[in-house]
């Protein structure tokens, strides 16, 4: 049976599998991207290594950056935490207003059978990655701000939990491209991920703004 000590290790590990998982399943052209690849055959594993390592660096930047100079008793921790769970409860009614559409989907185009150099594919890749915007918003300062809340011993729990979604998710995405773009490429599919986005992302905000209020109470 766990102890207290293993339950908050795994439960931290799951929060942080999670909150990844979320972030990078939802629709955009890095996901496209990694699909084309393993499609086409044009380099995946390189294009995956690429996205995962990016994973790496700027979730240990939020959780070992923005998230050790702050603490959730602190101002700015409250202030980052409290952002975090307006960002998860907006992002989660994002996801759950998209399940209820029914309009998501992935589009891959196969047309270009032409062969992509190794360079080229590594390239756009660290583009897709590090030129988003958002994927700083999202990975450094979301994450910054629900690991402010954690203890150092459990902040590598998480990050161990966000870089097992990371992979999995980027290395099924190359590897068994075919069968999943299939699916994803179904609005029902999608529906489903969505409603399962919005209620972990509820649930997760839930969870963090509890911790700030017993911090602050």
């Amino acid at each position: 049976m766990f102890d207290a000590s293993m339950y908050e290790f795994v439960s931290t590990l799951f929060m942080g599998a999670v909150i990844s998982g979320g972030l990078i399943v939802a629709i955009g052209s890095q996901n496209a991207f990694l699909l084309k690849t393993g499609l086409t055959n044009s380099h995946p594993f390189a294009a995956a290594t690429v996205c995962f390592l990016g994973d790496f660096l700027l979730i240990g930047a939020g959780v070992f950056g923005v998230g050790a100079l702050v603490t959730v008793d602190s101002v700015w921790g409250a202030l980052l935490s409290l952002a975090g769970t307006i960002f998860l409860v907006w992002y989660g009614t994002m996801a759950l207003r998209s399940a209820i559409h029914g309009t998501s989907a992935l589009n891959i185009e196969n047309d270009d059978q032409s062969p992509v150099r190794l360079k080229s594919t590594i390239l756009m890749a660290l583009a897709m990655t590090f030129l988003n915007p958002h994927v700083y918003i999202d990975t450094v300062v979301l994450v910054g701000g629900v690991t402010a809340s954690l203890s150092q011993e459990l902040k590598p729990w998480f990050v161990a939990g966000a870089l097992i979604a990371s992979a999995t998710w980027f290395y099924s995405l190359v590897f068994v491209a075919r069968k999943l773009a299939t699916v994803l490429n179904k609005p029902k599919a999608w529906r489903i991920i969505n409603t399962l986005i919005a209620l972990l992302m509820f649930l997760i905000a839930a969870r963090l703004f509890t911790s700030l209020i017993v911090a602050w109470v």
